[in-house]
């Protein structure tokens, strides 16, 4: 960027009146076609999705779902969707929308985030692993009409943030 250009980034969630931007983000971004309950999920999970601006202009977004674990006592977040368009990539639009989620799961005690990954997605595995991200499981045909049909999961363990006194 040139001296004095200054791009601001921004997060704004996702709410009844942009969730359009969202339906439009993934149509250009992603195989496969998500139905409503997607979106009614993103919806609920309020603040752990977001979409990104840079400029002014929706360029990415990430949207996840809260889960209870096994037990039925904790929450855990899966990450259903994160993506920014191809033009604005390695600006740390993608990194600013995960760590904002990491954080939120931080600062709530949510110990675990997780998310399935295309067995092929070189992109993205590398970076999640950035992240401390780990495949823990592979899952053979979980993709039905999109080629290879496995998918890793990727799993992140995260430490409650010190209270602050």
């Amino acid at each position: 960027m040139g001296v004095g250009r200054e791009v601001s980034i921004s997060l704004d969630g996702v709410r009844d009146k942009n969730i359009m931007q969202l339906k439009k983000l993934n149509l250009a971004l992603f195989p496969v076609r998500y139905n409503d309950k997607y979106y009614s999920d993103a919806l609920a999970s309020a603040d752990f999705t977001k979409l990104a601006y840079y400029s002014d202009i929706c360029v990415g977004a990430i949207a996840c779902r809260l889960e209870k674990k096994e037990g039925g006592c904790q929450v855990r977040v899966y990450i259903m969707t994160l993506g920014v368009l191809a033009p604005y990539r390695g600006l740390g639009i993608g990194t600013k929308l995960l760590n904002h989620v990491l954080d939120l799961c931080s600062k709530q005690n949510i110990s675990e985030v997780y998310l399935h990954v295309q067995t092929n997605n070189e992109e993205a595995i590398n970076f999640y692993k950035k992240f401390e991200f780990e495949i823990t499981e592979t899952i053979q045909n979980y993709y039905t009409n999109i080629t290879p049909p496995d998918c890793y999961v990727v799993t992140r363990h995260i430490t409650a943030s010190p209270t602050k006194k």
